[in-house]
């Protein structure tokens, strides 16, 4: 895989300058590019690991003065790490995965398979299911019965698609997740500790002992188009009404979304979050990694969630939270720096103490 610097600056909308003939292999860290790569130095602190490899083109930021840096060519872009994005596209090393079905797939007759598909060994599609074109669906992943996938979807291994699941466009799913597992829902036929504890109760007052009652989920999952759900995902469907993924949403490994949940537009949602049943997290919502929301919580457009952010409660739009229970940002760091402080204040308040009981015994 080779291309011209000219090339490059076409695919990403980018400046380029130097020789646009000069062929570059793939992108390199500065420091370690041979003279067929394209080094990476997105900000001026690179400079310096320029000069420690061999790179003849490099993709600069804005205002680099790629002559005095030794190079032949340069490509700028007043966002490189935006750029960076596009350029990982144009050389990426897509999974080689041939044309058609292999054959050890089990295909059920009343399945569709669109024009241009890929389907890998001992994949399996049920029923009525509905694949797109250009579909990439690699070894060992599933397709439930009446299941519908968009266009241009790729399934990694292991991926279980279940039964009614509708997925749009570009959807790409990494090894192992799986969309539309049963939801987490049970219930006693009397008073349960959990509501007992939610009322203020004590839950161990006064209860007799008594089974969980599996509450089945007929509902499916809708997803939007271009979702991209991480390793080890899991998206469960629907109790009554389908689990809702958003356009554009982002979900990094061992993301966990319960049964009912609505996840709006664009959100991105961060390493081992997980989110209760029936919540809903609106459009452009950010969760760090292991941020917990509770069930049936409401977390508004624009929140941006700090790491192991506890969230128990609504959370107004455009805000950023962190701590747990989550609070506003900027009011948990003082909240921290109040703590720190304990010590010192434990201190004085024994000194004074001490103070106060030599006087009072004195006197």
């Amino acid at each position: 895989m080779s291309f011209t610097i000219a090339e490059i600056a076409q695919a990403l909308g980018a400046r380029a300058e130097g020789d646009l003939g000069l062929v570059v292999l793939g992108p390199s860290e500065p420091q370690k590019a041979g003279p067929d790569d394209l080094a990476l130095a997105l900000n001026a602190k690179f400079a310096e690991s320029l000069g420690q490899g061999k790179a003849r083109a490099a993709l600069l930021w804005d205002g680099a003065d790629w002559r005095a840096l030794g190079l032949q060519a340069a490509l700028f872009a007043p966002r490189p790490r935006y750029a960076l994005a596009g350029l990982n596209q144009v050389f990426e090393r897509r999974p080689n995965l041939p044309l058609g079905i292999h054959a050890s797939a089990i295909i059920d007759p009343s399945a569709e398979i669109g024009k241009g598909a890929a389907i890998g060994p001992f994949v399996v599609i049920g029923a009525r299911a509905r694949i797109g074109a250009n579909a990439r669906i690699l070894s060992h992943a599933s397709v439930a019965e009446d299941a519908v996938i968009g266009d241009d979807c790729l399934l990694h291994s292991g991926v279980r698609i279940g039964a009614r699941v509708r997925i749009g466009a570009r959807f790409i799913a990494q090894p192992n997740s799986v969309v539309g597992g049963d939801g987490f829902s049970y219930v006693t036929p009397d008073t349960g500790v959990v509501e007992a504890a939610r009322a203020g109760h004590d839950p161990s007052a006064d209860l007799a002992a008594q089974h969980y009652a599996r509450i089945n989920s007929l509902g499916a999952v809708q997803i939007g188009d271009d979702v991209e759900l991480g390793a080890g995902c899991t998206v469960d469907r629907g109790t009554i009404t389908d689990t809702i993924i958003g356009s554009g949403s982002k979900l990094d490994n061992l993301v966990m979304i319960g049964h009912n949940v609505r996840v709006g537009a664009d959100c991105l949602l961060c390493a081992q979050a997980g989110v209760g049943g029936s919540s809903i997290i609106e459009d452009r919502v950010v969760l760090g990694g292991q941020v917990g929301v509770a069930d049936h919580v409401t977390v508004g457009s624009g929140v941006v969630a700090a790491g192991k952010s506890g969230i128990s409660s609504n959370v107004p739009p455009n805000r950023f939270i962190m701590g747990n229970p989550a609070i506003r940002a900027e009011q948990n760091v003082e909240i921290y720096k109040i703590i720190r402080r304990l010590p010192k204040l434990v201190e004085k308040v024994e000194s004074l103490q001490k103070a106060v009981s030599k006087t009072a015994t004195n006197d």
